[in-house]
């Protein structure tokens, strides 16, 4: 029991881990960087390590060749002096230290052969890392750019969508509009039909005949002659043609 608490608290966490890493690219980014980095650095100290043995080699090597030169020219000289014991002797350590010499050359040989690769490597590894860091950081701004382009497409549908909406509601409230409109014009020419003018006509005679008539009051009292007006002689006249049948 205790085990299935434990993995699942493991799957959780990775879950979260795995969220928090999908949201932040450029954090998980930094941190493969400073890894690649840290491991450059122990490769170095490491590289470091294998060219001081080869020094050391190198050092060997060289001193096995000076003393083999020395130790060959005494034995030339002891065997050249007639010195047979001694000179054998010296042939003796002669062989040894060509031994040795050859060893110490073949290790260095490998030494430096086994650096050259470590660096080639080293260097190829670096390289591609950089590469597939460039390549990832490419990809993160891509992957920028085209979140916000999508984010600009939704909100241009979502802005399509809301003016066509309200475009639908404006249609609505001009028919609507057009409608009240409609019915208050039919309204008011009902009503306009409706009413009844003859009464309207009569006053307005009326209060043209009553002006005509104060003013021919007031220029029979001041002693001015006034041309008849058109509406005062077609009543007269009617009414002679009327007296005269």
């Amino acid at each position: 029991m205790y085990a299935r608490i434990v993995n699942l608290f493991k799957g959780i966490l990775s879950l979260f881990i795995r969220d928090m890493e999908r949201n932040n690219p450029e954090a998980l980014l930094e941190v493969e960087k400073e890894n690649l980095r840290e491991q450059i650095a122990r490769f170095n100290q490491g590289l470091a390590s294998h060219a001081g043995l080869a020094e050391r080699l190198m050092g060997q090597v060289r001193k096995l060749e000076s003393e083999e030169r020395e130790v060959r020219a005494k034995t030339t000289a002891l065997l050249r002096a007639g010195t047979r014991e001694a000179a054998a002797q010296y042939a003796l350590r002669l062989q040894t230290v060509q031994r040795e010499l050859e060893e110490n050359r073949r290790q260095l040989e490998q030494a430096e052969e086994t650096y050259h690769n470590l660096v080639k490597a080293r260097d190829v590894a670096v390289n591609s890392a950089r590469a597939k860091i460039d390549a990832l950081k490419g990809a993160i701004a891509d992957v920028k750019m085209q979140t916000a382009m999508a984010e600009m497409h939704e909100m241009a549908s979502g802005m399509v969508s809301e003016i066509g909406s309200s475009g639908d509601t404006l249609n609505r409230l001009h028919e609507m509009v057009e409608e009240e409109r409609t019915q208050a014009a039919g309204r008011a020419r009902v009503a306009k039909d409706s009413v009844d003018m003859t009464d309207i006509h009569l006053k307005e005679a009326e209060m043209d005949a009553l002006a005509d008539q104060a003013l021919a009051d007031f220029a029979a009292r001041e002693g001015i002659a006034i041309e008849p007006s058109a509406n005062a002689s077609a009543p007269g006249q009617r009414t002679m043609g009327s007296e005269g049948q």
